[in-house]
C-alpha cells in the first residue's frame, strides 16, 4: 500500500475504506472483510452512527494497532464549543474502543469552527489524535482557519471525483501543506460514472474497470481516497490499482470531464448551511 506523509510527519495510506451510509448492522462485517482484503485505513464519523461496529471489527481482527490508520469526525457542536468538542471526541473514542485515533476531522465548516479547532489542537498535542484536519472546507474557510490558528490542518476531506475535480482547492492545499482527501470518489455512480465511455475506454486499455481508473486517477493526483463497498470482490478490485499507470493523455481526457460543480450539494448554499448547521448528532 502506498502512503502519503502528512504535514506533521504522520504516514497515511493513500487508499482506505470508507463506511459512510453503511448501516451499523452491516458495518462490522464490511470492515472485517475490508481488513481481510488488505485495507489498513478506515474512515468513519460520529454522524455515520457506526463507530461502535468499526471498533468491534478492529478489535476482532487481531491486527496490531500500529498497522491501522483510523479516522473519525467531529459533528457541529453547541457552545461552549471547546468543552463539547472534547466530550464528543471522548465519546467517539469510547465507541471505537481505542486509546487514540490517527486522524480527527472537523466534519463541517459550521458553528464555532475556531473554538472546535482549538480543542482539536489540544487533542493533537496530547497524542489522542495523531493528526487533525477538516472536511468540506472551501478554500476561503480553509485559509481563514489556517491564518488564525497555530496548527495547520493535516487533511481536508472534500467531494472530489472526475465531474468535480477541485483543482483550485488542490493547488491551495498543496501550497499550505494540507493533504487533499476525496470523499464521493465514484460520485455515487451519478452521471453514469461506472459506464462512462471515456472511463470505460481508458479502463479497457489497461484491462481495468471504470472504477479502478477513477481510483488510479485520484492516486496519481496525490489525493487520498476512501472507496466504500459491502462486496468483498469489489473491495479487492478497488485495491488492485497499483499495477498500472495512466498516461498524460488519459489524465487529460479525464480532466476534461470536470463540470466545476458538485453532483450532490453546495456547502455554501444558505439552505444547506442552515440544514447542516442546525443538525445535531447524539454524542
Amino acid at each position: 500500500m502506498h502512503s502519503v506523509t502528512l504535514n506533521n510527519g504522520t504516514r497515511m495510506p493513500i487508499l482506505g475504506f470508507g463506511v459512510y451510509q453503511i448501516p451499523p448492522e452491516q458495518t462490522e462485517r464490511a470492515v472485517t472483510d475490508a481488513l481481510a482484503a488488505g485495507y489498513r485505513q478506515l474512515d468513519t464519523a460520529a454522524a455515520y452512527g457506526n463507530e461502535e461496529a468499526v471498533g468491534r471489527a478492529v478489535k476482532a481482527s487481531g491486527i496490531p494497532r500500529e498497522e491501522l490508520f483510523v479516522t473519525t469526525k467531529l459533528w457541529v457542536q453547541d457552545a461552549p464549543a471547546q468543552d463539547n468538542t472534547r466530550r464528543a471526541f471522548e465519546t467517539s473514542l469510547a465507541k471505537l474502543g481505542l486509546d487514540h485515533v490517527d486522524l480527527y476531522l472537523m466534519h463541517q465548516p459550521f458553528g464555532d469552527v475556531h473554538g472546535q479547532w482549538r480543542a482539536m489542537e489540544d487533542l493533537g498535542r496530547e497524542g489522542l489524535a495523531r493528526a487533525i484536519g477538516v472536511s468540506n472546507f472551501y478554500p476561503d474557510r480553509l485559509l481563514d482557519l489556517i491564518l488564525h490558528n497555530e496548527i495547520v490542518p493535516a487533511v481536508n476531506q472534500i467531494e472530489t471525483h472526475p465531474f468535480f475535480q477541485r483543482t483550485a482547492d488542490h493547488d491551495l492545499m498543496r501550497e499550505h501543506g494540507v493533504q487533499h482527501q476525496s470523499w464521493g470518489g465514484f460520485a455515487e455512480g451519478r452521471n453514469n460514472l461506472f459506464t462512462h465511455p471515456v472511463l470505460g475506454e481508458i479502463g479497457t486499455a489497461h484491462d481495468k474497470s471504470a472504477a479502478q481508473v477513477v481510483l488510479r486517477w485520484l492516486i496519481q493526483r496525490d489525493i487520498v481516497t476512501i472507496p466504500k463497498s459491502v462486496d468483498p470482490g469489489r473491495m479487492a478490485q478497488n485495491l488492485d490499482v497499483f499495477d498500472f499507470e495512466l498516461g498524460d493523455d488519459e489524465m487529460a481526457r479525464i480532466g476534461a470531464l470536470d463540470t466545476g460543480a458538485s453532483v450532490f450539494f453546495d456547502h455554501r448554499d444558505p439552505e444547506m448551511v442552515a440544514r447542516l448547521g442546525k443538525h445535531r448528532v447524539d454524542n
